[in-house]
């Protein structure tokens, strides 16, 4: 299309707007800038940024690392920090009184504002509190600071913590390294709420946090602000997340608003070409896995942002106009508006992935995966039998003194698994459940308490005591690791080139300098670090994560391993850096003949890897496998509670199923492994146990007739067997 039909068209366009305005906003932003002056040049890492925020909405602020989200909310609250320059306006709107602008404030105005009026909650909730203070004296301080009665401020903190799912008097009592994960974040939120602010403001507050406690929290969020009515703004990187909190979403690219509108509207028919380049990049639950793209090339430097509409260098839809103006936002309807010339386009050539359906799959009739079907025909690559591992958890000195016996977790608890050449297995469950321990004592990083693990017919254990006709560092060799925050395992001071010598020279010391780059470079061509002879001159911190875990996978990928753990590998990426990611892993498994164990909390990131390989998902709890076989039957047809749970934990983009519904369990928090329940250990969490539940262990129970899938469920075994005789748990029973 030229220019000169983009400008005919442009006289059919809907007008342009500055923004999508409410009619009663709690806060309005107008021409939002940040700026930071640096020896290259002046980097805006704000842009013009023009939006409202409802009274009593919750609007979803998304996009990729580096667009700006971080930085608009350090604006929102009049907090960036020098040399950056914030210019503008950002007008509050209290319930009573007249309209601010919060950028004329004074330093104590500001300081009474912040908390009082609109609060924040940071990502690291461990970082947010002083760890040698009680959760108590946090609270106490933030009312004593805003001049607030203790008392009555402290019956709130108690209600409000037991709205979040929580003991009043354990939390407040304790120190932050007392508490999970989970709830530090919750305590979080709560101190937030202390002081009845009007808006609460959230950076990626659940991004540490595994999917179940993610969606756990939300559904918990959603109830605060229907109580309380208070508007929210929710920052976030994976869109699936906010879809199902929010009320309207707003898209960031390159510093900029890009789209804006109510969540049906965003989610159903969005205008923008990166909008739906980013929901189709999304692993979805229920999307058909090979219609996922990843979004080619990566954000704008801030000093560096094409000239135009900032997209154009990654839009399929982009012509010469696009590379010349920078388009406004345009309304497409009276509540949702989208910046690019070519928004009708969008609409009709760039189909959603998630409309298009998938069969449902029968678990009786279903095709069985083809690592399933060879495994009862090939010796497995590596075995893993009635393997525990378990924990003396340290004592203080009157428990020493008293000669009282060490508590013991028991992270692994009887686990037996086989992997297979080219096989995946995904590990998936909560934070704690055990998914790590046992990819490290696969690897024979970490000591059996008892059971074995043979890497082709060689116990690691006697391997390692040198008793095998096998040397350890043959099978060490053989069993490599990707971590889940590549940087961290990354010599900063070192480039690429000599970081990936390492291992070379450790395994090969024949090998000469020139041989070793050239290894190395075609590797690094291989996964994308082209040209590689520049990226090996490259250090870490030049990479971006996505670069940075390509690296990590390149490390291992030299010593032509049978089996990689991927430890949560792609969870620190963004949502639309995943699927390429996978792909990427797949690809390298048809050229290296690599199996995978792929450990992650999240079930749709599980079935687009092991669907796509013919691989399997294990669901594990509390050290114990619940249910393993076929992904598309696990994700589909879930036979054990507790998959169920996982498959509600995970986002649907579907705004008909993005809702969060009722949680599909008793408890929130995962029951301590020091002292596990008994029988079934799902069963103090579990909506469909039973008496028989408490006092008995199921078994794995063949799911279909060759025994592919199986669960260890009760419910699978029978109209005969006790449990359906026997009566439902009660909350009563639990406690007891």
């Amino acid at each position: 299309m030229s220019i000169d039909n983009v400008t005919a068209e442009s006289d059919e366009q809907p007008p342009e707007v500055e923004q999508v305005e409410k009619p009663d906003p709690i806060m309005r932003l107008d021409d939002v800038r940040v700026t930071f002056e640096m020896d290259r040049g002046i980097s805006r890492v704000l842009d013009d940024i023009n939006m409202d925020i409802g009274r009593g909405e919750i609007v979803g602020i998304v996009g990729e690392s580096g667009a700006g989200k971080s930085t608009l909310v350090s604006a929102m609250m009049d907090s960036v920090e020098e040399p950056g320059v914030l210019e503008g306006s950002i007008e509050y709107r209290p319930s009573e009184g007249e309209a601010v602008d919060i950028l004329e404030f004074t330093d104590e105005q500001l300081r009474q504002w912040r908390w009082e009026e609109v609060a924040m909650v940071f990502q690291g909730a461990m970082a947010s509190f002083n760890p040698v203070k009680r959760i108590e004296d946090h609270f106490v301080e933030t009312l004593k600071a805003h001049d607030h009665n203790v008392k009555e401020g402290m019956q709130r903190a108690r209600d409000l913590i037991a709205d979040l799912y929580m003991q009043p008097d354990r939390v407040l009592s304790a120190f932050p390294h007392e508490l999970s994960g989970g709830m530090r974040q919750r305590t979080l939120l709560a101190l937030a709420m202390v002081l009845d602010p009007e808006m609460l403001i959230m950076d990626e507050p659940t991004a540490a946090l595994d999917l179940l406690m993610q969606r756990s929290i939300l559904q918990l969020l959603r109830d605060l602000q229907e109580e309380h009515d208070i508007s929210m703004v929710f920052i976030t990187h994976d869109l699936a997340l906010v879809a199902s909190l929010a009320d309207r979403l707003a898209v960031m690219y390159a510093f900029r608003m890009v789209e804006v509108g109510p969540k049906e509207k965003m989610l159903r028919d969005p205008g923008h070409p990166y909008t739906r380049m980013l929901l189709n990049s999304t692993p979805d639950i229920d999307a058909p896995i090979d219609q996922n793209r990843s979004i080619d090339g990566s954000s704008p430097d801030p000093l560096n942002v094409p000239e135009g509409c900032s997209f154009h260098p990654r839009c399929p839809l982009a012509e010469e106009a696009c590379l010349e103006s920078e388009p406004d936002q345009f309304l497409l309807d009276d509540d949702h508006g989208a910046a690019c010339f070519r928004w009708e386009e969008a609409q009709t050539s760039m189909p959603l992935v998630y409309e298009q359906e998938v069969e449902d799959v029968d678990s009786e009739g279903a095709e069985t995966s083809t690592s399933a079907r060879r495994s009862r025909d090939e010796e497995p690559l590596l075995s893993v039998n009635d393997l525990e591992v378990h924990f003396e958890q340290s004592q203080g000195i009157i428990e020493s003194l008293f000669g009282d016996d060490p508590n013991v977790v028991r992270a692994v608890d009887g686990i037996n698994l086989d992997i297979y050449e080219k096989d995946v297995v995904a590990l998936v469950g909560e934070s704690g459940c055990g998914k790590t321990t046992l990819g490290k004592t696969i690897l024979g990083l970490q000591e059996p308490t008892s059971g074995s693990i043979e890497y082709r017919g060689v116990d690691l254990v006697e391997a390692k005591k040198g008793n095998a006709e096998m040397s350890w560092d043959e099978i060490r060799k053989s069993l490599q690791i990707i971590h889940q925050d590549p940087g961290s395992s990354l010599n900063p001071n070192r480039r690429l080139k000599s970081i990936l010598s390492v291992p070379l020279k450790q395994i090969h010391p024949e090998m000469s300098t020139g041989e070793r780059l050239d290894r190395i470079y075609t590797l690094m061509n291989y996964v994308g670090l082209t040209p590689a002879t520049e990226y090996g001159e490259r250090y870490p911190h030049q990479l971006s994560g996505g670069e940075k875990q390509r690296v990590a996978l390149c490390r291992a990928l030299l010593m032509n391993p049978d089996l990689i753990l991927a430890d949560e590998a792609i969870s620190a990426l963004d949502v639309s850096l995943r699927v390429e990611m996978m792909d990427l892993m797949l690809e390298l498994q048809e050229e290296f003949d690599t199996s995978f164990l792929f450990i992650s909390h999240d079930l749709s990131n599980a079935r687009y890897l092991a669907q796509k390989s013919g691989g399997r998902i294990a669901g594990m709890y509390l050290g114990e496998f619940v249910e393993i076989g076929p992904a598309e039957q696990i994700t589909r047809n879930p036979s054990h509670p507790y998959t169920d749970v996982l498959r509600w934990g995970t986002p649907n983009i579907d705004p008909e199923k993005a809702q969060i519904g009722e949680m599909p369990m008793r408890k929130i928090d995962i029951p301590d492994p020091i002292n596990p329940p008994s029988g079934c250990r799902f069963h103090t969490r579990c909506p469909e146990a039973r008496e028989a539940c408490i006092q008995e262990k199921p078994a794995g129970q063949q799911i279909d007739a060759e025994g592919f899938h199986t669960s260890s469920c009760f419910r699978e075994y029978g109209e005969d067997h006790p449990y359906w005789d026997s009566e439902p748990v009660t909350d009563e029973m639990i406690d007891d």
